[in-house]
């Protein structure tokens, strides 16, 4: 893992240390990775993981996640982040972590759901998707409207409902913890 450190906090920390250097920009690409420190964030360090691509470990079904397993949800922010040009959604397992935790793009905010549970779901149409994990394209059925029960990052439990783009981007995610 790569740990990236926004040079405004340095400056926090020791001041005389960094006194003459500037920030030239809030992003930063590395390996054709963009990291962008504008993103929300707890502390200072970034935590990219490389993307799984083992299809006999994708296969597996995921464990519930716990309140300890909140840092796999930071690592899948920060790497959903590092991916924002090519990935609205990720789950656990894409990071080699066998827990029920999804993470994906809502507008301009990322949101984490731990033990996702699709509890209704209507209007179904037939679509094909990618996956950063998978290469090509597969055929599917999803559906147009769905309500989701969850815990948040608090560990509390929500029940929300969602449509469109989004409810498909949550159907993909939950696959693949199955």
């Amino acid at each position: 893992a790569i740990i990236f450190t926004y040079l405004g906090i340095l400056k926090k920390k020791n001041p005389e240390k960094y006194k003459g250097l500037k920030e030239r920009s809030k992003k930063l690409t590395i390996n054709n990775i963009n990291i962008n420190f504008n993103a929300p964030r707890r502390g200072s360090k970034f935590m990219i993981k490389p993307i799984m691509k083992d299809v006999l470990f994708l296969a597996q079904k995921s464990e519930p996640a716990t309140a300890k397993d909140k840092n796999i949800a930071i690592d899948l922010l920060d790497t959903l982040q590092a991916n924002a040009d090519r990935c609205v959604g990720m789950a656990a397992n894409m990071i080699g972590e066998r827990k029920r935790i999804i993470v994906f793009n809502l507008g301009k905010t990322n949101v984490v759901m731990f033990n996702p549970v699709i509890v209704k779901k209507d209007k179904p149409y037939e679509t094909e998707e990618g996956c950063l994990s998978l290469i090509g394209e597969r055929a599917c059925t999803r559906y147009e409207n769905i309500e989701v029960e969850y815990q948040d990052m608090k560990m509390r439990k929500q029940r929300s409902k969602f449509s469109g783009f989004t409810a498909q981007i949550i159907q993909h995610e939950c696959d693949h913890l199955e």
